[in-house]
């Protein structure tokens, strides 16, 4: 995840009506990342990956779900691939090795919530 462009995050999106895939930009070659909730109890990442950028291989303690905005993916969870299309969501089970590649742009949310 080295690869990953963050944007900043801010007081400006408290208590307002905003467009998800609106609040992340896609940039050439590149995976673009925004915070916008990070707690200790979880975090709500957006992200928009340009084609064929990809997450390699990990894992993570705890469950997470993905939730499409704009195009579609591949997710691999423990070794079994499937496709992921806008409004599709997915759930990666704790400690199973999940990735991800964009087959085309992609925008997703992720929210982690540590238990």
């Amino acid at each position: 995840m080295d690869n990953i462009k963050k944007q900043d995050t801010g007081d400006d999106l408290l208590a307002r009506s905003l467009s998800l895939a609106g609040l992340v930009q896609y940039q050439p070659a590149a995976v673009v990342s925004r915070t916008i909730i990070n707690q200790k109890t979880g975090t709500v990442t957006l992200f928009a990956f340009d084609k064929g950028q990809e997450l390699n291989e990990h894992t993570a303690p705890f469950e997470a779900m993905v939730v499409c905005l704009d195009g579609q993916a591949e997710i691999s969870i423990a070794g079994q691939s499937q496709t992921v299309r806008s409004g599709e969501m997915i759930i990666m089970p704790a400690h199973k090795p999940h990735a991800l590649k964009a087959t085309t742009r992609f925008k997703m949310l992720l929210i982690m919530i540590r238990s």
